[in-house]
């Protein structure tokens, strides 16, 4: 028989499957012994006519249709993970590839031009020391 942790668990799938079965049970007859088997069991009974034994292997099938239903949804999420995991791991494979060709590259051009690599790069800091200087200036 269940526990009264898997009941209290479960309690919105199992209530569904129990009206889906014995569509006398409202919802206010379910609210009133939600967490507690005995007195489910009991108003099933009181409700129905149906047989205690019945409701308890009633109340078990669905419990176990409702793991089998978590551990495929578990099983989907990890597989959806393990897919997403490996194309991270491409884009950054291929990120870290990109960025070494583009390092070379570089490399490459300073060594031909190192004049005019100087040159640029003395530029590109006057550019952002004025940018810099205004921005400051304006804070103030």
């Amino acid at each position: 028989m269940m526990s009264q942790q898997e009941l209290h668990g479960n309690w919105n799938q199992l209530k569904g499957a129990l009206q889906d079965r014995w569509g006398q049970l409202t919802d206010d007859d379910l609210t009133r012994v939600r967490g507690d088997i005995n007195q489910l069991i009991g108003l099933v009974q009181q409700k129905t006519g149906e047989a205690r034994k019945n409701v308890e292997t009633f109340l078990e099938s669905a419990m176990e249709e409702g793991a089998s239903g978590l551990q495929h949804a578990v099983e989907s999420f990890r597989e959806k993970a393990d897919c997403l995991s490996e194309t991270a791991h491409h884009q950054y494979d291929r990120a870290a590839e990109m960025f070494a060709d583009g390092l070379e590259n570089a490399q490459q051009t300073v060594r031909r031009r190192p004049a005019e690599s100087v040159a640029v790069c003395f530029g590109a800091g006057l550019i952002a020391g004025a940018v810099l200087g205004l921005m400051m200036r304006n804070r103030s």
